[in-house]
């Protein structure tokens, strides 16, 4: 029998749904498992609270919870963010009050490596300058600014942050010939022995790499990371890629070094300031959007079927667990420490494979 069926007064609230509309996958597994999500388009905190006040699980995608909210979710056991970062949601207040954080870290991993990497050789090979050059028939400017092109071969990629996504772009990256730094919180965890990757500190990996790739979370420690003086530091002509969180960039130190001819070129699919969530967005403004070479993307680096579908399953399968019983699986809660508000048995997949 479904969690649903047992449970008829429980609440399912889904945030959010006017600017990320529900995907099928969410509702296939939804009622694969016999649950039903109330979707509730609100983004304030005493609109949130109308609805979402007495939930039992709050999915959320990209709505912000902060703690004046989650101190009143009185019935909540389990904060389940349909993606990866949980960087708006306050994590601390809501283990304070016993409210699992649980999140999709793995759903796309692909997606992001892929887009990388296609940001990396649009960049290396002007791709966008091409385009407009043969739009406009300046086929002279082209070949000029093709001779100066440079060979990828050899090359030095570093990557900041190696956790599921950084692998994945080493990966990519090997076959083209790439030399590949990485630097992480943790050095000493382990690397896959089939990867040939030189783990460095921040500086060295900055000072030697022709293109840097953002791959880590938005935490208080790494906000604006890269900054003013880290672009410094950064080889002259090197290339930047950030498709993480666009607060871990100083934009406007960015815009500096891009124009100034510091660095060749960048990559960016966050940003700090851009709303791309918003109902009704305004024509977009930032330091970013008017300097040369440059590739921006609306945070879609992470987005496919595939990973639709990843999302919507692991995020579901999540509040499943809760709802019988059982934690999430480890690699899927957040805040580890969290004393529940009700007890939980270890999750089994053996047991979770019976729900």
């Amino acid at each position: 029998m479904s969690p649903a069926s047992e449970n008829p007064p429980l609440r399912l609230i889904r945030l959010n749904a006017i600017t990320n509309p529900v995907q099928p996958a969410e509702v296939y597994w939804l009622r694969h498992y016999g649950l039903e999500a109330v979707q509730v388009e609100a983004n304030t905190p005493s609109n949130i609270l109308a609805h979402a006040a007495d939930c039992d699980i709050l999915f959320v995608v990209a709505t912000a919870l902060p703690s004046e909210v989650i101190a009143q979710l009185k019935c909540c056991r389990l904060i389940s963010r349909l993606g990866n970062g949980t960087d708006k949601i306050d994590v601390d207040a809501a283990t304070k009050r016993g409210i699992i954080v649980s999140n999709s870290p793995y759903f796309c991993v692909e997606e992001m490596a892929d887009h990388i990497m296609a940001m990396l050789l649009g960049l290396s090979r002007r791709l966008p300058a091409m385009d407009l050059h043969m739009r406009t028939g300046t086929y002279a400017h082209a070949r000029d600014e093709g001779v100066q092109l440079q060979r990828l071969a050899g090359k030095t990629i570093g990557i900041i942050g190696f956790g599921a996504t950084g692998p994945a772009v080493a990966r990519r990256a090997a076959p083209f010939g790439f030399k590949i730094l990485a630097t992480r919180k943790n050095m000493a965890a382990p690397i896959d022995p089939d990867l040939e990757v030189e783990m460095v500190d921040l500086d060295t990996l900055l000072a030697r790499s022709d293109f840097v790739s953002l791959q880590l979370p938005l935490t208080p420690e790494t906000r604006h990371l890269i900054d003013e003086a880290a672009l410094a530091k950064m080889k002259p002509g090197a290339y930047l890629i950030n498709t993480s969180r666009g607060a871990l960039v100083d934009e406007s130190a960015l815009a500096h070094a891009l124009a100034t001819d510091h660095l060749a070129g960048a990559g960016i699919d966050t940003f700090a300031d851009i709303d791309i969530f918003a109902l009704k967005p305004e024509p977009p403004q930032g330091p970013l959007l008017n300097v040369k070479n440059t590739i921006l993307t609306p945070h879609v680096a992470g987005l496919s079927v595939q990973a639709s579908e990843d999302a919507a399953r692991t995020g579901i399968e999540n509040a499943v667990a809760v709802l019988n019983g059982m934690l999430p699986p480890p690699e899927n809660i957040v805040n580890k420490d969290v004393p529940t508000r009700s007890p939980l048995a270890p999750y089994a997949a053996e047991q979770f494979a019976k729900f």
